[in-house]
């Protein structure tokens, strides 16, 4: 897993395996977006407290498949 600032908007790319997006911690929200698309794709909106179930569900294996 690699996060490496990509700009002064404060994206940050968040790699493991070359599958990557970028997430975006600035203000009261955590947005993320496919990398690939950067600032021409759709852009996911959650909450701190959203983000955080999802990041302990990841950790946990809940969308494992």
């Amino acid at each position: 897993m690699c996060a490496t600032p990509i700009s002064e908007d404060l994206w940050i790319r968040a790699c493991s395996n070359n599958d990557c997006v970028e997430v975006s911690l600035a203000g009261d929200r955590v947005k993320v977006r496919d990398s690939k698309r950067g600032d021409g794709g759709a852009v996911l909106d959650f909450t701190p407290e959203e983000w955080r179930a999802f990041v302990d569900g990841v950790r946990r294996g809940v969308f494992d498949v």
